[in-house]
């Protein structure tokens, strides 16, 4: 573990040693979302309280190392469009949008097809006239309907029937346009057509981009903005409820224990418990970046809502979770960069099927291939292997069938790898497997979802603060609002909101 990382666990607010009875704002949860709103509120001015359940900041857009430190994995697959680097450069700084960089070699491999593209609008045009035969008026035509779709379009339109009016009987195209974005926000074919129509013209405008630098530097440069704003930070804090008196919020209470879940990147469950351990926090509004339903039915409770909202929030879907598998590879072992890529979407899957890609028996992979490029001063490669799940078939399993089916996701995953990577077996120094069980255990997102809701969660989303005063939510709904972008740019939309009711109250 570095010394950013110890320093965060045991003085996790270095904005002072004190904290406050009362906030202005508390911020449940350090998923990009709720960082990204408690720095905008921090920097306008608010007292802002930030809290979280893990002993580290991040989300799901964290890390953890391994042998003693020698070995350090990114938790996500982090490809995102281009607007993030005007997202980080407004909302945090230059210095973190300076390290956004582009993965120009996205690869495809299954048996439809196999190809490498700069994923963007020139080059997908390129590839769909050339190599599928398209007519280049109706590539046109499907990009422009794709970027020119909003929030405010049909939303009875499905994405599939988006691929049929402008490519019928054409799975591949299908396939080629929708795999990576279904692997990016858990999206599928009978999903509005607009959430797909969004999601895929911020990628194709550039391409995708990842961070230089590792997830680690790059929380660590967020929590530097944080503090340098004054927020005050609480690791170890998981909040069990949020305070409505007189119907609106008044504060939140923070459990007596830390987070119960054993790890082995610190040799056991956190120990140093948060100073705010058994208290309760006055504040004026709450920003809750947990899961949609959780905050709603767990911290909050259903008490609190009329009967009509308590019944839409239940009918809002989650998305779906995911399998990883960590592999790092021996000292002197490399990746031929050429013929693995930046990002390589395979498949034995004859078609591309949403049931197939969440099936046990796993037919899709999305392999990141990290090299010393992508985390300057290691000489190490690192894969991160990932693929949809559900979390139904990991949760019901016996401890000895569980990890069974670990190992066996672990040997598959080899197997797999092995066609891109020879002889992978003999240059695995380790190698690790995470499921919806680990995903639900460290983020306490209802069944592991790593995409929040479906986009009926939006609305759900952006209404709570009409249904409780001082209640604001921001984090993974709606698809569109998923993914490292979605989360960032949410969080501003939730923070505007809050600073509003804010500036509404103390006036």
């Amino acid at each position: 573990m570095n010394n950013a990382e110890t320093s965060a666990q045991s003085n996790p607010s270095t904005s002072g040693d004190r904290y406050l009875d009362k906030y202005d704002v508390v911020v449940i949860g350090s998923g990009l979302a709720g960082m990204t709103a408690a720095n905008v509120l921090g920097r306008g001015g608010h007292k802002v309280l930030l809290l979280e359940r893990h002993y580290k900041l991040g989300g799901l857009a964290t890390w953890f190392r391994r042998e003693k430190g020698e070995h350090i994995f990114d938790v996500s697959l982090h490809g995102f469009p281009v607007g993030m680097i005007k997202s980080c450069k407004r909302y945090w700084n230059k210095e973190i949008a300076d390290r956004i960089v582009q993965l120009p070699n996205i690869k495809f491999d299954n048996p439809q097809f196999s190809l490498t593209t700069t994923f963007n609008r020139e080059d997908f045009t390129r590839l769909l006239i050339e190599r599928f035969g398209l007519p280049e008026d109706t590539v046109k035509a499907f990009f422009d309907e794709a970027r020119n779709q909003t929030h405010y379009d049909d939303q009875s339109k499905t994405t599939r029937e988006l691929f049929e009016q402008f490519f019928p009987g054409r799975p591949d195209v299908a396939r080629l346009l929708m795999e990576p974005i279904t692997y990016a926000n858990g999206s599928t074919l009978e999903d509005p057509a607009l959430t797909y129509g969004i999601v895929f013209s911020n990628f194709m405008s550039k391409g995708v981009f990842t961070f230089q630098g590792g997830t680690d530097l790059f929380v660590k440069m967020l929590r530097d903005e944080l503090v340098k704003n004054g927020v005050d930070i609480a690791l170890n804090a998981p909040v069990e409820k949020i305070i409505v008196e007189n119907g609106r919020v008044t504060g939140v209470r923070i459990a007596d224990s830390a987070m119960d879940v054993y790890s082995p990147e610190i040799g056991g469950a956190p120990k140093n418990v948060s100073p705010l351990a058994g208290r309760t926090v006055r504040t004026s509004a709450v920003l809750s970046n947990a899961n949609l339903k959780g905050t709603i039915f767990n911290l909050v409770g259903r008490e609190f809502f009329d009967p009509d909202f308590v019944a839409e929030a239940e009918a809002v879907r989650l998305n779906n979770s995911s399998v990883q598998v960590y592999i790092a590879l021996k000292k002197g072992e490399t990746l031929d960069e050429e013929k693995c890529g930046d990002l390589l979407f395979t498949s034995v899957a004859p078609e591309f099927r949403a049931d197939w890609l969440l099936s046990r028996h796993i037919t899709s992979r999305t392999y990141s291939f990290y090299y010393p490029k992508t985390r300057p001063g290691t000489d190490r490669y690192y894969v991160v292997a990932s693929s949809n799940a559900n979390y139904e078939d990991w949760a019901n399993l016996t401890d000895e069938a569980y990890e069974e089916s670990k190992r066996d996701l672990i040997e598959t995953t080899l197997d797999a790898l092995d066609k891109y990577v020879p002889g992978i077996r003999e240059k695995v120094a380790y190698v690790e497997a995470a499921t919806p069980k680990t995903f639900r255990a460290y983020t306490d997102h209802w069944l592991g979802a790593s995409f929040g809701t479906k986009y009926e969660g939006l609305a759900v989303s952006r209404a709570l603060g009409n249904k409780i005063p001082g209640l604001y939510h921001a984090g993974s709904v709606g698809i569109i609002m998923s993914g490292w972008l979605g989360a960032v740019n949410y969080g501003v939309i939730a923070a505007n909101d809050v600073d509003e009711y804010l500036m509404r109250v103390n006036s």
